[in-house]
């Protein structure tokens, strides 16, 4: 049986993870795992394998290898015609990496190129360091063949998700893998996840935790640490206003911004280093020579005094090095609106009224950008400010409890998100996918479609908008799986292709350009509002719905900030 720390070990316990329904039966498999393992430097890799990828996230590193890229290196692996076996196999599986597996497994020619070594974790690393010094395609694909080779089936699927830096898809994101190691190390589970914030490294808190030594972990400027998170306020009662004060929730970007050292660096939610995106933000900040600190923040799109919705801050987003012209077509601002990092200490402890104080005396001092707060004492205030957000372009509000530590990586109920959806399209269920954990057993997650009938760029009646996974009741759920088994035309792996025959009216935040789909659309966290067993596909909203709808978001008329405004900027 294989060490521990072999490559092969790790990829057992998440297949084992990835079929366990219960979530505290899969924590404890990965805790039972993460024990076993006797070196350092082989649980600091395991931890981040499982929690973060085939890099750490502070590490700044990807191995950038795409989908088609693994795809075709495959499809030649097993000899077989791409257009022709591996896409129908991948369509029939809804995984590239679960359609790899299977022919690896199943094809004699693949078979024989293949003698499992049971490579060590070590091993797996270095493979993932060639693939990200070299870049050319063909180098790419001869260091995955050669990879393969030493490798089990399974081995190959997870070491192909993991290169991906997302999810493994086997319902246990990096918050279980904290639990895990919290129960692997016996030590409490708020002090391990309070160590993976300040650290920004899954394994280096892997190792401190069995230890017994987190508290050596130290916060460290440039390292982007895990946001605070609202909660909808409809799924929180609240019976005392008293504690909160409200903001304006921007129509922007939420984004990090450590400045020290004559250097500024700027991360996004998904912790992501966007600091060359916008440079002028830190132009701005570099122009103030201000001592170290951290702020929380928003950034927007700021023209004439006005917020501009968020689509015109996609034209921003992804682009590294923005040329003159986007620059000046699309100026952005940050507003920040919390401080994480001052005084040469981390501020999360401190109550939001006391990191408020500080932030308005460095805006004062160093004239900078942070939101205007408003006292409420009734739901009447809140409809009054909340009817100014939107008179401003915002999505509403956040409540914020003025006595909330920064609770990093948290939703509760210390900040509250006050919105309203961005709109409403009655869409049908084009495809229904199996659900996992609490959910397995049932078809839970949905990709909607709307019509195009009689739209003479397309000749299907339906293409996807969007993907949704809640909003709904149990009872319901089980009443669409019911509806389900009666349009079912096809199946692909854990995916149902359906006949048109079940409406849903989906709210949403927001649709965005997304020249990569079909619809050219997305939408901005497309949610169930209503399954309408009353609509038939007849009733459908429209491609050109969806235009008109983005069109008039981008043509509405929003509230300059003169009166009311939503952020304070001393001149």
């Amino acid at each position: 049986m294989a060490e521990p720390h072999t490559f092969e070990t790790l990829a057992r316990t998440a297949q084992q993870i990835s079929e366990t329904r219960s979530s505290n039966r899969k924590i404890r498999l990965c805790a039972h795992y993460f024990a076993q393992i006797d070196s350092d430097k082989d649980l600091d890799r395991a931890a981040q394998f499982l929690g973060e990828g085939a890099f750490s996230r502070i590490s700044g590193k990807r191995a950038s290898v795409g989908s088609r890229t693994i795809s075709t290196c495959a499809a030649r692996f097993c000899e077989i015609d791409y257009e022709r076996v591996f896409k129908p196999c991948k369509t029939a599986t809804g995984s590239a990496s679960e359609a790899i597996e299977k022919l690896i497994r199943n094809i004699p020619k693949a078979r024989k190129k293949r003698t499992p070594q049971s490579l060590s974790l070590e091993t797996i690393e270095s493979i993932y360091e060639d693939l990200y010094r070299v870049s050319s395609k063909d180098d790419k694909q001869a260091i995955l063949a050669e990879a393969w080779k030493k490798m089990t089936p399974a081995e190959i699927k997870y070491f192909i998700r993991i290169l991906r830096q997302g999810s493994l898809r086997i319902g246990f994101e990096t918050k279980s893998v904290v639990a895990a190691l919290a129960k692997a190390f016996d030590q409490p589970i708020d002090e391990v996840r309070y160590t993976h914030m300040i650290t920004g490294s899954i394994g280096r808190t892997a190792v401190l935790s069995r230890k017994g030594a987190l508290d050596e972990a130290s916060f460290q400027m440039f390292q982007p640490l895990s946001f605070m998170l609202a909660s909808p306020i409809e799924s929180r009662t609240i019976d005392d206003l008293e504690p909160y004060v409200a903001e304006e929730k921007f129509d922007g970007m939420r984004a990090q911004v450590h400045i020290g050292n004559q250097k500024v660096k700027i991360f996004s939610r998904d912790l992501n280093d966007v600091t060359h995106t916008f440079p002028e933000i830190s132009t701005f900040f570099l122009s103030k020579n201000i001592p170290d600190m951290v702020l929380d923040g928003e950034i927007c799109v700021f023209i004439d005094n006005t917020i501009r919705p968020f689509q015109f801050l996609q034209k921003r987003m992804g682009v590294k090095k923005p040329g003159k012209k986007i620059l000046e077509r699309y100026p952005v601002l940050f507003v920040a609106y919390d401080l994480i990092y001052h005084d040469d200490q981390p501020c999360f402890e401190l109550p939001l009224i006391k990191r408020r104080n500080q932030l308005e005396q460095v805006a004062s001092q160093f004239n900078l950008p942070i939101t205007s707060q408003f006292n409420i004492e009734s739901r009447e205030d809140i409809d009054k400010h909340f009817e100014m957000a939107l008179k401003h372009g915002n999505e509403g509000l956040v409540l914020k409890r003025s006595d909330s530590a920064y609770e990093y990586g948290q939703r509760r109920k210390s900040w509250l998100k006050v919105k309203k959806p961005g709109g409403t399209l009655d869409t049908v269920i084009m495809y229904a996918h199996a659900g996992s954990g609490k959910r397995g057993g049932y078809y839970s997650d949905f990709t909607l479609g709307i019509s195009v009938r009689e739209d003479e760029r397309y000749e299907e009646e339906f293409i996807p908008i969007g993907k949704a996974y809640g909003g709904y009741t149990d009872d319901e759920l089980v009443l669409m799986n019911e509806k389900i088994s009666e349009l079912a035309v096809d199946r692909y792996g854990p995916t149902l292709a359906l006949r048109p025959g079940l409406m849903v009216e989906i709210e949403f935040d927001d649709i965005q350009v997304n020249k990569r789909t079909k619809a050219n659309y997305t939408l901005r966290l497309p949610r169930f509002k209503a399954i309408r067993w009353d609509l038939s596909p007849d009733d459908a909203d429209t491609l050109k719905d969806v235009e008109r709808l983005y069109q008039k978001k981008l043509n509405d008329e929003r509230l300059p900030q003169h009166e009311n405004p939503s952020f304070l900027y001393p001149r």
